[in-house]
């Protein structure tokens, strides 16, 4: 890692730990914060103790809190600008001085977006792109009740463009929470398929950014506070310990949700590996997945693992080395790298199909006339494609999207 050009962007305060979410209040106060808006949905209102409780934690402490429980999965436009003119309504606004956002990754992309239009006006659209927003937004404070998306940590917010299933991101660093709450009690109310389709987000998250394109090679585009900068030293650092925890933890998180130590352990997993890729960035599986999404509406996480490991195969000429390490990272031995290799792909596709995940594309209902335009789809994204480690990236994106949809890896294995 001689040539690492390193850039980090992260939160400035992460609390993780069981118990930890009863910290904010006395945390907030010191930072001067008064009212908050708690962007969540009506689940966390309606059926979960959750809201309550941190309300409360707040009210110790003289800081008030206007609700809205208006968020959605995976959040679009319309949804931004709906809530954004109710609150506006409200009459809450002139007070408000930060916002926090408790659910998974969609209302977490709901409140960033409302830290924007809630201070500058305006509607999402302006801000759509990398580095477009005019000056610091609201403060934003983040506490997942998943373990997978990583939102708490990143600069980005994906949103659904309006009149299409098209998503777009909106990307500044300043977009980053200013407090990042990863409390693993608050994800035992996590039914198993949330549980397996989180995880393997968090597991995605580590495994693309960890193999993804270096760091002095990636391309900032001039970019003087780039939200991704390609992988160095320190984001592999943290994409292994998550690799780690994900292949241990996983399975027993999604058979057992009361499993406490398999709860905290993938809590971790997903927070390493949103510290790392909310730095490296990402690349072919979720400009894949993306396109998947579009075609299917089937969720975030189980469309970025049907091609997790057919994207770790086509890799396998240029991150041979690294798949290895993968390989033992999920507890394979031997000293055959190339083997190794090989095992970390049919190992990843197992855990994927452990939890409950279809392994192919036609397990999605996906046909053989789709293929063509989820590659184009794919290649279009092209943040992502850009950052693929092998360049041009048309032929092996075509590639992986015809293995997994015959659900064929090296040596002739199949699903």
């Amino acid at each position: 890692m001689l040539n690492d050009r390193l850039f980090y962007c992260a939160p400035s305060r992460i609390l993780a730990g069981n118990g930890v979410r009863r910290d904010l209040g006395p945390l907030l106060a010191r930072l001067g914060y008064r009212h908050g808006l708690i962007v969540t949905d009506r689940f966390f209102t309606e059926r979960s103790p959750i809201v309550a409780e941190i309300q409360a934690i707040l009210g110790e402490q003289g800081i008030g809190t206007t609700v809205s429980a208006e968020g959605e999965p995976d959040p679009s436009v319309d949804l931004c600008v709906r809530v954004q003119r109710e609150v506006t309504a409200g009459g809450d606004l002139d007070r408000i001085d930060h916002v926090i956002a408790i659910g998974g990754g969609s209302n977490i992309d709901l409140a960033k977006v409302l830290t924007l239009t809630l201070k500058f006006g305006g509607v999402p659209e302006d801000f759509i792109g990398e580095g477009k927003i005019p000056g610091k937004p609201l403060p934003l404070v983040a506490i997942p009740t998943t373990s997978g998306t990583g939102s708490e940590i990143t600069a980005g917010a994906i949103l659904i463009k309006r009149d299409s299933d098209t998503k777009v991101a909106v990307l500044a660093n300043d977009l980053r929470p200013v407090v990042a709450v990863v409390d693993p009690e608050l994800t035992l109310s996590c039914p198993p398929r949330v549980t397996g389709d989180a995880g393997l987000d968090a597991l995605t998250h580590a495994v693309e950014s960890y193999l993804t394109m270096d760091s002095d090679r990636f391309d900032r585009q001039g970019e003087a506070d780039p939200a991704y900068s390609g992988r160095n030293h320190m984001t592999m650092l943290f994409a292994a310990e998550s690799i780690r925890l994900c292949f241990r933890h996983l399975g027993t998180a999604y058979r057992d949700g009361a499993d406490r130590e398999a709860r905290t352990g993938m809590a971790y997993a997903s927070l390493y590996a949103s510290l790392s890729y909310a730095s490296a960035g990402l690349n072919a599986i979720h400009g894949l997945a993306y396109a998947l999404a579009g075609l299917t509406h089937a969720t975030h996480g189980s469309t970025n693992a049907v091609f997790l490991p057919y994207v770790m195969e086509a890799l396998l000429p240029v991150r041979q080395r690294e798949l290895a390490e993968i390989a033992r990272m999920a507890g394979e031995t031997g000293d055959d790298e190339a083997a190794l290799a090989r095992r970390a792909v049919v190992r990843t596709r197992e855990l994927v199909a452990e939890v409950g995940i279809p392994t192919t594309l036609a397990g999605f209902g996906v046909t053989a006339d789709d293929l063509p335009a989820l590659v184009r789809n794919g290649l279009n994204v092209t943040r992502l494609t850009k950052a693929f480690p092998i360049q041009p990236a048309g032929e092996a994106y075509a590639r992986i999207v015809d293995d997994a949809f015959t659900g064929r890896l090296s040596g002739g294995t199949s699903a």
